[in-house]
C-alpha cells in the first residue's frame, strides 16, 4: 500500500510503548510454518525444533514458548505484534502476487513502483545479485516520497521513520522478501551509513547540505519543511550513533541469510561536518548477504577489470581483495542527491554474477547499477517511486548499451555518473 505525500512530517524518535497481551492467544487454532515464525522470533529453524519439538508446523503455544526464550530477538515485527501478524497471513499461500512480472533476458526493465511492492510480483528465485543503496534514516528529502504500510504497523515512507529501529525493521521487512527472489548461490549487496541522533533539517540533498554548513542558508529552524529531533528514544542520547549498520547485519542473520562480509567503503573525498566533539565521517558500509554458505563469487575479476568499473584502485588498493573498498564518490549532479559511483556495483556485480544473470537494484535512483550491469552484459531490474530518476536512469543505461565496453570505461572515468551525452 502507498500513497505519494507532498511534505513529509517531521521526525520526532519517541519509542512507542507496547505490552505483549499473550492472554489474547491461547484459544487461537491456527498453525504456522516453522519457517516463518523462525524469521519473525529470530532463530534458526533447527532451535525452534529444539524449543518445540520436530514438527513443520507451529501453533500459538509454541510461539508464545519462542517468544519467552532468552534467544529471542526482533527481526521486522516487534514481539507484541508477531502472533497478530501470523494471524493476519496466515491464510495466504506466499507473500507473493500471481500473476509475477516477467523478466528479460539480456535487456533492461525499469518499474515505477514502491519497493515492497513490486519485490511481491517477481518470480521466486529469478535474481542472482541485488545492489542497491537505500535510502539512510532521516537524512534526505526524496522526490515523490512514497508512503508505506509496514507489517510493523508503521505508516510512512522508507527512511522517515519515528525511530532508528523502525528504519531497521523496515529495512529487514524488504530484505525478508528479497530472500526469495534470490536465487540459491545469489548474492546481496546493501550499502548503508549510518545516522548520528542529532537535531537537524532534512534537507534534500548533500548539495544543500553543504551549503548550510558555509552559511548559505538563512532559513530559521521553524522555516524548514522537514526537521528531525533528537529527545524521546527510548535510549538514544543526543548526539549519539545510531549503529544502523550493524543491526541490520545481525537482524539479516536471524532471518535465515549468511552475513559474508560488512565492508568499509572509505570515501576518498567527504562532506565536512561542523562538529568539534568527535571524528569526521569519511566511510559508508556495504553488507553483501547470500543465501547459501558460498555464494557464486570470483575475486580475479577484481585483478582483470578496470577500476572504473569495479576493478583494484591503483594507487589506494592492494592486489588483496579485502573489505576495505577505497572507491570515489559521486557528484549527484545528474539529478539525484545520494547514489553510489558506478565502480561500486559495477565490482559487486562482477564478483558474483556471470554473464546474462539478473541484477535487481530496488532503489535504483538515477541508474547508476544499471549501468555497471548493461556494461558487464547482465540483464538488469530497476526500480524506483521518482518518475524524474527513473527517466535519468533510462538515458543513462540505454546509452551505457549502445556503447563497447572499452569506450563506455573511459566514459565512466571522465564522468563517473554519466552526465555528459556519450
Amino acid at each position: 500500500m502507498t500513497k505519494n505525500i507532498d511534505i513529509l512530517p517531521d521526525i520526532k524518535p519517541q519509542t512507542p510503548i507496547s505490552v505483549f497481551k499473550r492472554d489474547d492467544f491461547f484459544s487461537v487454532e491456527e498453525i504456522f510454518s516453522i519457517e516463518k515464525v523462525a524469521a519473525l522470533v529470530g532463530m534458526s529453524e533447527g532451535f525452534c525444533k529444539k524449543v518445540c519439538g520436530r514438527k513443520r508446523f507451529l501453533n500459538a503455544a509454541d510461539v508464545l514458548d519462542l517468544l519467552d526464550q532468552d534467544a529471542f530477538s526482533e527481526t521486522f515485527v516487534p514481539r507484541s505484534k508477531i502472533l497478530d501478524y501470523l494471524l493476519k497471513t496466515v491464510q495466504e499461500e506466499n507473500f507473493y502476487e500471481e500473476p509475477p512480472l516477467k523478466v528479460v533476458p539480456e535487456k533492461h526493465q525499469l518499474y515505477r513502483a514502491n519497493a515492497k511492492d513490486l519485490i511481491k510480483k517477481l518470480p521466486l528465485n529469478s535474481i542472482q545479485c541485488v545492489v542497491t543503496s537505500t535510502p539512510y534514516w532521516g537524512m534526505r528529502i526524496y522526490k515523490e516520497a512514497s508512503a508505506v504500510q509496514w507489517a510493523d504497523g508503521e505508516y510512512c515512507p522508507f527512511g522517515h521513520e519515528q525511530t532508528p529501529e523502525g528504519f531497521i525493521r523496515h529495512t529487514i521487512e524488504i530484505l525478508y522478501l528479497l530472500k526469495a527472489l534470490l536465487k540459491e548461490k545469489g548474492s546481496i549487496w546493501w550499502n548503508i551509513m549510518d545516522t548520528f541522533n542529532t537535531r537537524t533539517q532534512i534537507r534534500g540533498n548533500a548539495a544543500e547540505a553543504l551549503a548550510a554548513m558555509k552559511g548559505n542558508d538563512k532559513r530559521s529552524w521553524s522555516e524548514h519543511d522537514c526537521r528531525r529531533y533528537s529527545a524521546g528514544h527510548s535510549y538514544l542520547k543526543d548526539g549519539e550513533q545510531c549503529h544502523i549498520p550493524t543491526a541490520i547485519a545481525q537482524r539479516a542473520a536471524r532471518i535465515g541469510f549468511y552475513v559474508k562480509s560488512l565492508i568499509t567503503w572509505s570515501k576518498v573525498s567527504t562532506t565536512p561536518e561542523p562538529q568539534n566533539s568527535r571524528v569526521s565521517r569519511s566511510l559508508e558500509y556495504i553488507i553483501h548477504l547470500s543465501k547459501h554458505r558460498t555464494p557464486t563469487f570470483s575475486k580475479d575479476i577484481y585483478r582483470s577489470l578496470p577500476s572504473t568499473m569495479g576493478g583494484r584502485n591503483n594507487g589506494w588498493e592492494t592486489d588483496k581483495l579485502s573489505d576495505v573498498w577505497t572507491l570515489q564518490t559521486s557528484s549527484g549532479r545528474d539529478g539525484h542527491g545520494a547514489q553510489f559511483p558506478v565502480s561500486l556495483p559495477a565490482r559487486c556485480i562482477a564478483l558474483t554474477t556471470t554473464e546474462n544473470d539478473f541484477v535487481l537494484d530496488p532503489f535504483v535512483g538515477s541508474g547508476n547499477s544499471g549501468v555497471a550491469a548493461r556494461a558487464l552484459d547482465r540483464s538488469f531490474i530497476g526500480v524506483d517511486i521518482s518518475q524524474e530518476y527513473l527517466d535519468i536512469a533510462e538515458r543513462k543505461i540505454s546509452m551505457a548499451e549502445k556503447v563497447q565496453f572499452e569506450d563506455l570505461t573511459k566514459q565512466i572515468s571522465e564522468s563517473p555518473n554519466l552526465e555528459m551525452p556519450l
